[in-house]
């Protein structure tokens, strides 16, 4: 077993953490996983830099950090179903995540967090922005938090992966999977750090609890807003050997749609969660 002693140097204010001097190929120690999970508890989402991982080892390192989930939606790495295949090639003018959410909000045990790894980059561009929940709600009014703090959200699957994406290739969707509906609140406190953060998905949210849709899309659509204001945020450049380890409870993301006619090709493997209250 690797003992490490972790360089770890915030990105923003808000969010985000590089972490330096650990080998994510070997085992590691229990002393830098723990660090590892404090990081990701406090900063939302963490990179790691200059990695050589083989599907294999990819697969390993996340289950030291929880079981994890086989993505119903997307098509998997050969051999490796616990590896979503996140791609965009040359003629494909979508892409996959090209707007502000968070992962699974719509399962009743939302996914705890997503490891996503660069095989195959364009040569500008590409970027994935993270924005920080607990940053958002602690940023707004006290009248505010309290309303929210007695809200549940409604989140479904269906309206996203309901139909196979033409442009994606099949890539993403499976409109006989996509029967997911939950509802969660739409403050949660974070299981390991504590912290209170905003809790609702401009992909999957739908609405608020005995609200209409109609009568939650203002309130929605200023938290937003609100929710991705460049102090609460950071940008990840992508470079070969780049990892993204996030947590789905305390951030949203963003992958930016700005390599037209290039290749980009990332392994992802989402770690399951729990109830959320």
């Amino acid at each position: 077993m690797l003992s490490n002693s972790l360089d770890v140097r915030p990105v923003s204010t808000a969010v985000g953490a590089e972490i330096h001097g650990v080998d994510l190929a070997e085992p590691i120690a229990d002393d830098a996983l723990n660090t590892i999970r404090r990081t990701l508890a406090d900063r939302g989402v963490v990179f790691f830099r200059d990695q050589r991982l083989t599907p294999g080892q990819h697969v390993a390192l996340a289950r030291r950090f929880g079981t994890i989930n086989i993505n119903r939606f997307f098509r998997h790495a050969d051999g490796h179903p616990e590896i979503a295949l996140v791609a965009k090639e040359p003629d494909q003018t979508m892409n996959m995540g090209g707007m502000w959410h968070s992962d699974h909000s719509y399962d009743r045990e939302p996914a705890m967090g997503s490891i996503l790894y660069a095989r195959e980059l364009p040569r500008t561009g590409g970027d994935t922005l993270f924005a920080s929940m607990y940053a958002a709600y602690e940023a707004l009014s006290d009248g505010l938090k309290r309303m929210l703090e007695g809200l549940r959200a409604r989140h479904s699957s269906r309206h996203v992966f309901g139909e196979v994406k033409g442009d994606l290739k099949g890539r993403v969707g499976n409109p006989e999977l996509a029967t997911q509906d939950a509802t969660h609140p739409a403050v949660i406190t974070h299981p390991q750090s504590g912290r209170k953060a905003l809790y609702i998905n401009p992909l999957f949210t739908l609405g608020f609890e005995g609200w209409t849709d109609m009568e939650s899309r203002p309130l929605l659509e200023y938290l937003y807003r609100h929710g991705v204001k460049p102090e609460f945020t950071c940008r990840f450049q992508w470079q070969k050997g780049s990892l993204a380890f996030w947590d789905n409870r305390a951030t949203w993301h963003y992958a930016t749609n700005d390599y037209h006619g290039e290749n980009r090709l990332m392994h992802r493997i989402t770690l399951e969660g729990g109830p959320l209250g």
